[in-house]
């Protein structure tokens, strides 16, 4: 059998309820990773077991991970994000949708391609030519208004400056939002579509090609080559299905508040934790 670690860990756990659902894997040692999280050591891995722990997590609102000893944060040199919601908690054209009246008919384009159900490029067409005429000004708005960075965000961002990884920043919306976190948060690169906005409002338009799904894996891969590494030294994290291409070349695959079609193809789920969850994982 394969011997893993698992990591347990939540914001509203206890350690005495880690300590419960990890004593299910028959641990060799147990380790008090802070409060809310603690890691398991030297377990004889099976899908059974995975299962088991998988129900009992879910049940007490806590993530599961199962990984390889000795991987460590220092392992890798970049991170690459996708934006919306992952690194921020909003859908920024839902939100700019909302200016118009429209983010019903928006939001549910988006959550169709989130699924998989829709092509991104066609459904990210559709929905921008609904904003034809929303003075632009209105994205602003987005900004300092509505979009907050997820929870544990600059935290990770801060271990993983120190730690001194490399970021990105890649995303199937808009440069408005992108460059404005690249400032405000440190960014390395950032990456996203650029709305036409023509005599003061949104054309309804998206100019140049589209950041979809092969375009963030196109861009994973030209910064792996820019820095002078291999994908397999990349974390990669997202939560919707045109994620799922850049995760695939990623040496660790991280879904945040993530689809269920995201969740089962990742490494790592974070559904209750923080992004600094990641931290622990790697510590």
């Amino acid at each position: 059998m394969t011997t893993m670690n698992l990591v347990l860990q939540g914001p509203e756990t206890t350690i005495d309820t880690l300590r419960r659902i990890g004593a299910l894997a028959n641990p060799a040692r147990v380790t008090e990773l802070g409060a809310r999280a603690i890691r398991c050591e030297g377990i004889e891995f099976s899908d059974v077991l995975k299962q088991t722990i998988g129900v009992a997590a879910e049940a007490a609102r806590i993530d599961a991970t199962f990984i390889a000893p000795g991987r460590v944060l220092a392992d890798f040199k970049l991170v690459a994000m996708d934006m919306d919601s992952t690194l921020i908690t909003i859908e920024c054209i839902d939100e700019i949708a909302d200016m118009q009246g429209l983010k019903p008919q928006v939001a549910a384009i988006t959550e169709a391609a989130m699924r998989g159900e829709l092509e991104f490029a066609e459904s990210l067409t559709r929905r921008v030519a609904l904003l034809a005429g929303l003075e632009a000004a209105a994205l602003e708005r987005v900004y300092t208004e509505r979009l907050a960075i997820s929870m544990g965000g600059e935290a990770m961002l801060a271990a993983l400056r120190a730690a001194g990884l490399k970021t990105l920043l890649v995303s199937g919306g808009f440069t408005f939002f992108t460059e404005r976190l690249k400032a405000r948060l440190g960014l390395d690169y950032t990456h996203a579509n650029v709305l036409e906005i023509v005599d003061g409002k949104l054309t309804g338009r998206v100019l140049g090609g589209i950041v979809d799904a092969d375009e963030k894996k196109r861009t994973v891969e030209r910064v792996c080559v820019d820095i002078g590494i291999d994908p397999a030294q990349a974390i990669v994290m997202g939560d919707g299905a045109n994620d799922l291409a850049m995760m695939s070349i990623a040496g660790l695959s991280v879904a945040f508040r993530a689809k269920p079609v995201v969740r089962a193809q990742a490494d790592v789920a974070l559904t209750y934790s923080g992004l600094d969850g990641l931290l622990n994982i790697l510590a």
